[in-house]
């Protein structure tokens, strides 16, 4: 099923996305947290470098023209979770669950177009359909939203990627459709571009470099 594309509600979101990014930035300058290494003797802070507010993926704003409710929402205090053995184990089985039950099909072959992001209702789904079912199901779980960021990233070969960054007070990890470990940022391998804001889901926000390490999986 190819992408109906809304002009009405895409002026609208893009507007939206526009003003809000103006009115954020200072909410997120303030909310920037350096954080301490997640592991001893590490020289990689425990969440990645945010810098200036940025334009958000076309994907995400087809997105939410297409699940409208979603999207309108409202301006937050950010929120790290606290990674207790609970939560951990939440994190461990969504990932798996998303990871083993979506079957991957790229948006060419699944919808006929070059991107769209959608909830792998039908079972097939690509990196960013992956990352939205965990973060819907995470947050059905109990976890807010704002510890719950869309993230795009490249690997080492430089293709873009989505995973879902997951903020706590132990470090920053990511839950990726390429692996069922759930890695620490630095550990990944990729290039962090741009994540959500913690403020708001429709705002942007752009990532600092991670260490220039191996690359553990590739996009897909």
């Amino acid at each position: 099923m190819a992408v109906v594309w809304a002009t009405g509600w895409a002026a609208v979101v893009s507007q939206t996305l526009s003003v809000r990014s103006k009115i954020f930035v200072a909410v997120l300058a303030a909310s920037v947290i350096t954080g301490r290494p997640a592991v001893a003797g590490s020289s990689y802070p425990a969440h990645t470098p945010v810098s200036e507010v940025t334009r958000p993926p076309i994907g995400w704003v087809e997105f939410c023209v297409e699940y409208y409710p979603e999207c309108k929402t409202k301006a937050s205090v950010p929120r790290d979770i606290l990674l207790t053995t609970q939560a951990w184990k939440n994190l461990e089985r969504i990932n798996l669950w998303v990871n083993t039950h979506v079957k991957p099909m790229t948006d060419m072959d699944h919808w006929g177009v070059v991107e769209r992001w959608n909830y792998p209702d039908d079972g097939y789904g690509d990196c960013e359909d992956y990352a939205l079912e965990k973060r819907k199901l995470l947050m059905q779980a109990g976890l807010p939203r704002e510890a719950l960021l869309m993230t795009v990233v490249r690997d080492h070969n430089g293709n873009g990627h989505a995973v879902l960054t997951v903020k706590t007070d132990r470090g920053q990890y990511i839950l990726d459709n390429q692996t069922n470990d759930i890695l620490f940022w630095a550990d990944t391998g990729y290039r962090f571009v741009k994540r959500q804001s913690q403020s708001d889901p429709n705002v942007w926000v752009s990532l600092g470099e991670p260490r220039a390490a191996p690359a553990t999986a590739s996009s897909r």
